[in-house]
């Protein structure tokens, strides 16, 4: 890089991720700017995307700046797809082929200005999207009218991301209201396979015949539905107000990312919680995946938990608590039997209490290296033979009384059977006897309160 072009780089990324130099440890600016590899700097984790993604959309064109208080207000946690040529077809996403993509959202807070965040975080190649645009959303595929605008990077409608990069887009006036469905659009001019998705969304999503439709207000051109988030990893949004927002990140396996709650309605427990926060400067974010283990990755479920905890709740901004429930995978997953073909629950891995104990010490000091509280929720019950829920009881037990967590919230003691301490008491459980129903959501989030979230 001829003279390293050190000044016109130093101020776009600082424009445009103006948390970069408060990673710990910190980061020497001018060997990023100067190729930091040859000069001895390793990148690694969230700042070799970020590095990345500003390079991916260009380094000439600087984001304009952010002068409000922009605060994560939606997400969906990025996971790889499967390649694996016999993966079944729940574990495949679509195919697109100059098609437009359109996605909604929930906004937990209001204001007037957004700004959505992609990732191709997994991805095996640069992603092209020629066209991106944002609407408030009126049902299905739908949009309300004059609600549309045109969403840029770095002043360009089109963007190229590089593989294993999360870019921002500049910012859009639109105004937005707490808890408003928004529709989010990619036209996608190319024959793509996505690599990066979330594969539960609980959400119908849609995929248009052959053709640029993101300025379309009707559904009719969206004939394709799909239930994951293709690329779509997140929305900020410039909250005013005379306090400080702030977002809650509620991270996980399938027990916060909702699986088996009622499509379309919104009835996760982080979703839930939202409603209750509603109008208090709080957005509680969901970053659960599904079968998403603390100490393993899987080839369909995610990387751990302790792998992606900064990417995916500390790095986020206006983080100022996070809400930790995982590890009953960790459990279960070394006593299922491997599968030919595509096995989602590799490695088998035997887990004890010490070593889950280990892993959530991991996500504490993180969290507290970064001045984020963090609030432990204890496993719930899984109808688990008895070694296993013996190791259940046993994390439940230290998560409650080591005081290692700034805050616990008990959701095993809340939807447990008081006859059958092990199960989930039966208008709780969704029948699957390890998730619960949407009434059992609705009492998860009734049990997290605002002085456990802040400290107040």
């Amino acid at each position: 890089m001829r003279g390293c072009r050190r000044t016109r780089l130093r101020a776009q990324f600082e424009t445009s991720f103006p948390t970069l130099t408060d990673l710990k440890p910190p980061v020497n600016l001018n060997d990023l700017y100067c190729g930091g590899r040859a000069r001895g700097t390793r990148l690694r984790g969230s700042t070799a995307l970020l590095l990345a993604g500003l390079l991916a959309v260009g380094a000439t064109q600087a984001a304009p700046a952010a002068t409000g208080q922009w605060v994560q207000s939606w997400t969906a946690a990025p996971q790889s797809v499967s390649d694996h040529p016999n993966a079944p077809s729940f574990d495949r996403s679509p195919s697109i082929n100059h098609q437009t993509v359109r996605q909604i959202i929930y906004s937990r807070l209001a204001g007037d200005r957004v700004r959505i965040q992609i990732s191709n975080r997994f991805g095996h190649a640069p992603l092209a999207i020629a066209q991106t645009h944002i609407a408030l959303s009126r049902s299905t595929a739908a949009l309300e009218p004059n609600t549309d605008r045109s969403v840029t990077f770095g002043g360009s409608p089109s963007v190229v991301i590089a593989p294993g990069a999360d870019i921002v887009s500049d910012p859009v006036s639109l105004a937005v209201p707490a808890g408003g469905a928004l529709a989010v659009s990619f036209f996608i001019d190319s024959a793509e396979k996505p690599s990066t998705w979330h594969k539960l969304s609980s959400q119908v999503n849609y995929l248009s015949t052959t053709g640029n439709f993101v300025t379309d207000p009707g559904a009719t051109p969206f004939r394709g539905h799909f239930t994951s988030y293709l690329w779509l990893a997140g929305l900020l949004v410039d909250a005013p107000g005379n306090t400080r927002p702030y977002a809650v990140v509620a991270i996980g396996d399938s027990i916060t990312d909702g699986m088996r709650s009622t499509l379309n309605a919104n009835r996760r427990w982080p979703d839930v919680l939202a409603r209750t926060l509603a109008g208090s400067g709080i957005a509680v974010v969901n970053q659960g995946i599904s079968g998403n283990r603390l100490l393993s990755d899987s080839p369909c479920y995610g990387e751990r938990l302790v792998g992606r905890f900064d990417a995916d709740a500390l790095s986020r901004q206006g983080v100022r608590a996070v809400v930790v429930l995982v590890g009953i995978n960790d459990i279960n997953f070394a006593a299922t039997p491997p599968r030919e073909g595509l096995d989602c629950d590799f490695p088998h891995t035997r887990v004890s209490e010490t070593d889950l104990i280990n892993g959530y010490r991991t996500l504490i000091a993180a969290a507290h290296a970064r001045g984020i509280r963090i609030i432990g929720a204890t496993l719930t019950p899984a109808s688990l033979p008895p070694a296993r829920e013996a190791t259940r009881v046993a994390v439940n037990r230290w998560i409650r009384t080591s005081g290692a967590f700034d805050a616990v919230v008990d959701f095993d003691a809340a939807l447990r059977n008081p006859a059958r301490p092990d199960a989930l008491l039966p208008v709780y459980d969704s029948n699957d006897h390890i998730h619960p129903s949407d009434a059992g959501y609705a009492e998860m989030a009734r049990q997290v309160t605002l002085h456990q979230l802040d400290g107040h």
